[in-house]
C-alpha cells in the first residue's frame, strides 16, 4: 500500500499552489521531518521557515525520491532534469502546458512521470485536479500522486491529452465564477442595493448554492427546475440568460481556454 509516508516528499517551489500542498500533505498526516520544501528564492525563506518550523527548508534540491514540481512552466524542464540527477524515481508535475514527453526527455526517460492540473481552490484544500500518467508508473505511484493531489481536494485520472480539456473547464473555470461574482454584484447596484450588501449577498449565494450542489444527489438541471416556478420570478431570469445564450457562452469560454491551453503546450 501506497504510503505518504513512505520516505521524504520534496516540493519544489513554495509559492501559492506549492505552500498549499505542503500544508494539505501535513494535515493529512505526513510526518513534517519527511517534508522537504526547495525555494530558490531567498528571500522567501524566512516565511516559509516560520509556517513549516519542522520541516527542512532549503535553496536546492538534494537526495530525493519522490518531488512534485509547482514552479513555473519556463522552469519545470531543469527542476525535473536536477531532480533526475537527484535520484528521484517519481515526478509529479502540477505545471501548466509541460508536456509528459518532455520531462521524460529532461529525465531520460527513467523517471515515473506524473502530470497534474489543479485549480487555485486547492488553496483552501477545496481544489478540483485531474492527473495523467506515464508509462513507467506503477500502481504505488500513481496512488502516491493521488494521495498528494486528495490533501488539496479533489482527483480525477484522464489521459494527458484531455489535460487541456480540464484546464479549459476546471483550471480556468475559478475565473468564470468570479466574473461572474462581479457581475452579479454589480447587478445588485444596479437595482439599488448598496455595494456592502450586493457584496454580502453575492458571496453567500455562491457559497451557499455551492455547497448545496455538492451535497444533493440531485443533478444540477434538477435543481434549477426546483428553484424555478412557472411564470415566476427566477423563471423571468433564466429566459433573459437563455436568450442571450449563456450555455453558449460559457462553452465558447472553456473552448477558448482548451485551444490557448492546447497552443501552450507546443
Amino acid at each position: 500500500m501506497s504510503s505518504i509516508n513512505s520516505g521524504r516528499l520534496s516540493i519544489v517551489g513554495g509559492g501559492n499552489m506549492g505552500s498549499a500542498m505542503a500544508r494539505g500533505l501535513l494535515a493529512g498526516g505526513l510526518l513534517p521531518s519527511n517534508l522537504v520544501i526547495v525555494e530558490s528564492d531567498s528571500s522567501k525563506h524566512a516565511e516559509l521557515k516560520t509556517v513549516f518550523a519542522d520541516s527542512e527548508v532549503t535553496e536546492k534540491l538534494s537526495s530525493c525520491e519522490s518531488v512534485v514540481v509547482a514552479v513555473k512552466p519556463a522552469q519545470v524542464l531543469e527542476v525535473c532534469r536536477s531532480a533526475s540527477q537527484a535520484g528521484a524515481k517519481r515526478i509529479l508535475s502540477v505545471a501548466a502546458g509541460v508536456k509528459i514527453a518532455a520531462i521524460e526527455s529532461a529525465t531520460d526517460g527513467s523517471v515515473a512521470v506524473i502530470r497534474a492540473m489543479p485549480n487555485t481552490p486547492a488553496l483552501i484544500g477545496q481544489g478540483a485536479s485531474a492527473m495523467a500518467v506515464n508509462s513507467k508508473c506503477s500502481d504505488d505511484d500513481a496512488r502516491w500522486a493521488r494521495e498528494v493531489l486528495l490533501s488539496v481536494g479533489t482527483v480525477v485520472d484522464v489521459k494527458e491529452d484531455l489535460l487541456d480539456a480540464v484546464t479549459g473547464l476546471s483550471g480556468s473555470g475559478p475565473a468564470y465564477i468570479f466574473l461572474l461574482a462581479e457581475a452579479l454584484i454589480k447587478a445588485g447596484i444596479d437595482q439599488g442595493l448598496s455595494a456592502e450588501v450586493a457584496n454580502e449577498l453575492t458571496r453567500q449565494l455562491l457559497v451557499g448554492s455551492a455547497l448545496l450542489l455538492a451535497e444533493s444527489p440531485e443533478s444540477p438541471a434538477q435543481l434549477r427546475e426546483k428553484v424555478t416556478s412557472p411564470n415566476g420570478t427566477t423563471a423571468a431570469g433564466i429566459a433573459e440568460l437563455v436568450g442571450k445564450q449563456f450555455a453558449q457562452i460559457i462553452g465558447s469560454a472553456v473552448d477558448a481556454a482548451t485551444k490557448r491551453s492546447r497552443e501552450l503546450g507546443k
